[in-house]
């Protein structure tokens, strides 16, 4: 391999990461792209050292995305979008209430308590609150809020805040949980969420998730490659398929960065980040 590879970063939200990048580093390294990649604890850093030039790319989750593009912005730089995952593109979150609650309306849960993930999860906290505020119904005044802060600095990649939520609504210590809509059919087939003891309150609009985020020190050639090597890995290749399953996705799609405008509302709205890419939050510390 190269003395200088193209280096990505990636966060161990979970064990498997290690997994998927060995095997994707074998199989990029072989069809000819100098590839190496370094794990980070948390999104904070990585997007710190991705602007910083430390690393070339970094797999971003969607509010990492944020970040990095607003820190790019004031530092005047550029990042883009290279490839996301199919599963990344036009996803939703829900609130869901117990199916005996008697609660139909959204407008019913004031006064009562909604359970969310973690302070930094796009898809059970941002999101779905962003959505209740805009039906009226604002956070900490209009309905309280019990937060879920399982794996803070992984922006909701550990779902462990969206489990913790959906368990305290099944034991009635919530009367309603925010989680991505994918989740809420996995934890029914988990059993945490008994089949048919749930509902659908409210959904949010479309958006989408993790994409891979090339950065202002990238060789141009070197990302270039990286991008057309991910977007030719088959599913229907039975080598790589089991690397593909691991991490999700089925292909990887040119990234895109419209999916994105309903997370930058709900992080203004929430003072998460500054326009110039400071974390504002008072309580995130990952």
């Amino acid at each position: 391999m190269a003395s200088n590879p193209f280096l990505m970063g990636a966060v161990a939200y979970d064990p498997k990461v290690v997994t998927i990048w060995n095997g994707f580093r074998a199989r990029l390294v072989a069809r000819g792209l100098p590839f190496d990649y370094l794990l980070y604890s948390n999104y904070e850093r990585q997007v710190e050292d991705l602007l910083a030039g430390h690393i070339h790319a970094a797999w971003n989750s969607p509010l990492a995305w944020v970040r990095a593009r607003r820190l790019a912005d004031a530092s005047g730089v550029a990042v883009r979008p290279l490839v996301m995952r199919d599963t990344d593109c036009d996803l939703t979150s829900v609130v869901v209430v117990r199916a005996g609650a008697g609660i139909t309306a959204p407008e019913q849960l004031r006064g009562r308590v909604v359970g969310v993930g973690a302070v930094d999860s796009p898809q059970a906290t941002l999101l779905p609150l962003a959505h209740l505020h805009a039906l009226g119904l604002h956070a900490g005044r209009d309905v309280q809020v019990r937060r879920f802060d399982v794996g803070v600095g992984l922006h909701g990649d550990h779902v462990g805040g969206e489990r913790d939520a959906a368990r305290a609504l099944v034991r009635g210590e919530v009367d309603a949980a925010c989680l991505i809509d994918g989740n809420h059919l996995q934890f029914t087939q988990e059993g945490i969420l008994p089949p048919g003891a749930t509902r659908v309150l409210a959904q949010t609009g479309t958006y989408d998730h993790c994409n891979m985020t090339i950065g202002p020190a990238a060789p141009p050639a070197l990302a270039d490659q990286f991008g057309e090597l991910l977007g030719a890995m088959d599913y229907a290749d039975a080598e790589v398929r089991p690397l593909l399953d691991l991490e999700g996705l089925h292909a990887w799609r040119q990234g895109r960065t419209s999916g994105y405008r309903n997370l930058e509302a709900a992080v203004d709205l929430f003072h998460f980040y500054a326009a110039d890419g400071r974390v504002d939050a008072d309580d995130y510390r990952p």
